[in-house]
């Protein structure tokens, strides 16, 4: 069964892999770009990179109708936790095995403050690499960090990278870490979504296929890409 990707606005995703629904940052009220209500979302896991508002989005309320497990660093699983749903906490630089293959928190460079102003601990992104072996990673919110080097290593067949910048890299960033990764598909995402992000995720991708060897999918929310 092949691993479908879906955008649904600014940075939540969802991902079909191994039988399963993983949902990435799902921040559906008050997202403009939001594809989706939050009570239409559907998961059997869900992954938060950290913990502000436009991340957390409405992750409590779709884990507690769906029974999603939410994985997160320690602090935004313990913060999930005590809202009684069912987490699973994650290191920085480790691995889970789980129903949908292997996930690896990595590191990004932002902070991560909860909604409620408790402490988020540190920002992460993901490379999920899915039963087949094909390597998605999943940057979160993020600035230019050296360790980016190492993710390239890794060998990424999908990258999801902020473009918007003002909170995260902006486009000129975004083509140094596609540079830096070399993954061989890159999507834009948390653009647009407010005035302080706008960004032409076009104008963008013509530049990255003019420059480096890797392929760039513009969707817009709601639209899916099949990896």
């Amino acid at each position: 069964m092949p691993t479908t990707l879906k955008w649904l606005g600014h940075a939540a995703i969802e991902i079909k892999t191994g039988g399963k629904i993983v949902l990435v940052d799902p921040y559906f009220t008050g997202n403009s770009m939001a594809a989706i209500r939050p009570e239409q979302a559907q998961a059997d896991y869900i992954l938060v990179t950290h913990g502000h508002h436009d991340h957390v989005g409405d992750g409590v309320s779709i884990a507690k109708r769906t029974g999603a497990t939410v994985i997160a660093n320690p602090e935004i699983a313990g913060w999930f936790a005590r809202q009684g749903l069912k987490t699973q906490s994650i290191e920085m630089d480790t691995s889970l095995e789980l129903p949908f293959g292997n996930l690896k928190r990595t590191e990004a460079a932002h902070n991560s403050n909860l909604p409620d102003g408790s402490d988020g601990g540190t920002a992460s992104g993901f490379i999920l690499t899915t039963q087949e072996g094909k390597k998605i990673y999943l940057a979160g919110d993020t600035g230019l960090f050296d360790s980016m080097k190492a993710i390239g290593e890794e060998g990424i067949d999908f990258a999801a990278l902020p473009i918007g910048g003002y909170y995260t890299i902006d486009p000129d960033e975004a083509l140094r870490a596609v540079k830096t990764i070399h993954p061989k598909v890159v999507l834009p995402i948390h653009y647009n979504s407010n005035d302080k992000i706008k960004q032409d995720p076009q104008k963008w991708a013509a530049r990255v296929q003019a420059e480096t060897a890797t392929k760039v999918v513009v969707l817009k929310p709601g639209e899916s890409v099949e990896i």
